[in-house]
């Protein structure tokens, strides 16, 4: 069975977040505005989406 694959986008500033927001970008890899990175959909890293969901853009690959 194939991994499902997404491509996340940061869309928006870290500038003036909580510490923790701060750390779960870097911990998705994005490290500037219209930064996009290609990750695998697992429970871990669909947890660290939906707690920044309103600074990233989401698509399905």
């Amino acid at each position: 069975m194939a991994e499902k694959k997404l491509r996340v986008k940061q869309v928006r500033s870290i500038i003036g977040r909580p510490a923790r927001q701060k750390r779960t970008m870097e911990a998705l890899g994005l490290k500037r505005i219209n930064h996009t990175r290609e990750v695998v959909a697992t429970p871990q890293i669909m947890g660290m989406i939906e707690k920044v969901k309103h600074l990233i853009i989401v698509e399905e690959i």
